[in-house]
């Protein structure tokens, strides 16, 4: 469990094919406080630690988790966005997320907004009656709030966010541009709404 707070950005120093993807991170954590065997959340994905060294840990990465996320981020030199795993007692000062990643989304333009950007972004539509305007997403590990949220013409739904500064400063989404693709997932909440009213007899 986490949420959306990223507490360091990690590179991905070396990719190996196993029978899963080997990922080795760069990271900042104080790897003596983490164990093997706990999640860390890599640009939105829920990974468990491996192995580690002095600033590294290791992940495997499996063919389903690279078929349901953004095939960018389990390359060489990529920039992801970590976090651990939230702990009681924790302040949680995103919302509850989970690490399963729901879509690959698509950035369809950025723009200026005072000192923010503003990001719109395409996803399934599918997706779309679980995003709501004021409501959270997880966009690559990032708890976001939803300016506003409409079917488009294409068969997709877009919603649109703004990155502040900080946010741009201290995560991958000072990076976003036209075309890039992006790890979504909805709020928890909305997930289990969408099942229980879709599990409804009519």
């Amino acid at each position: 469990m986490f949420t959306g707070i990223v507490t360091d950005v990690g590179t991905v120093r070396s990719v190996e094919q196993r029978g899963d993807l080997r990922l080795v991170i760069e990271t900042a954590y104080d790897m003596d406080s983490v164990d093997l065997g706990a999640s860390i959340a890599c640009s939105g994905a829920c990974l468990t630690v491996v192995d580690k060294g002095e600033d590294w840990f290791a992940v495997d990465v499996s063919g389903e988790t690279v078929s349901k996320t953004a095939a960018h981020h389990w390359r060489e030199g990529t920039r992801l966005n970590l976090e651990r795993s939230l702990r009681l007692g924790d302040e949680l000062g995103g919302h509850i997320v989970t690490g399963h990643v729901d879509a690959v989304a698509t950035v369809v333009g950025t723009c200026p907004e005072g000192d923010s950007k503003r990001v719109g972004i395409s996803v399934p539509r599918a997706l779309g009656p679980m995003i709501a305007a004021k409501g959270s997403v997880a966009i690559d590990g990032v708890s976001m709030t939803v300016n506003d949220v409409r079917d488009a013409e294409d068969g997709s739904t877009h919603f649109s966010v703004n990155v502040i500064p900080h946010t741009a400063q201290h995560t991958t989404l000072g990076e976003l541009d036209a075309g890039r693709q992006l790890n979504v997932e909805v709020d928890v909440l909305a997930r289990y709404i969408d099942r229980m009213l879709a599990a409804r007899p009519h």
